[in-house]
């Protein structure tokens, strides 16, 4: 299981109706009630605490606060493409474990890992990438996506 909790592809939780219930009520709006969400599935408050609990702690779901990085002070936000040699779940780990980098996916196709940092300008993006990203062993090489607009960015695609 990666470092947010969430398992490979094709392993997902066995979730009753109930609890894809629970999960598309947070995924609305995340600071809901537990009674709000009880009235709504037909649970008690502390049934459904319990529940979110356990999905919490399963690594099914996170309640955070997503926040807009531009309000936050990071007017940089960029997408890179890594090319590595050697095992790449290892080269994953390492770049996870950057402040800057969100986001960490291994990948098929030209690159073999994508990466997503935030950071407060283009200078603290540039001495990121040479500095901290490039020198990693593995790093065969990376190619750059700065984000001009952040078009669509949504968390709340529901249970299956």
């Amino acid at each position: 299981m990666s470092s947010n909790g969430r398992g490979s592809a094709g392993k997902s939780a066995q979730l009753d109706e109930v609890s894809k219930k629970i999960i598309e009520q947070l995924q609305v709006d995340g600071r809901r009630s537990y009674a709000e969400i009880g009235k709504a599935v037909g649970l008690s408050e502390a049934a459904v605490r319990q529940r979110v609990q356990k999905l919490t702690e399963a690594g099914v779901m996170q309640v955070v606060a997503v926040t807009d990085p531009m309000q936050l002070g990071f007017y940089r936000q960029a997408m890179i493409g890594i090319r590595a040699t050697g095992d790449t779940r290892v080269l994953a780990d390492q770049l996870a474990a950057i402040p800057a980098v969100d986001y960490v996916v291994l990948t098929a196709g030209s690159f073999d890992i994508l990466a997503e940092v935030v950071c407060e300008n283009d200078d603290e993006l540039i001495a990121l990438l040479n500095s901290q990203i490039r020198n990693l062993e593995g790093v065969s090489s990376t190619e750059t996506f700065v984000y001009l607009k952040l078009h669509k960015q949504l968390y709340n695609w529901g249970t299956r």
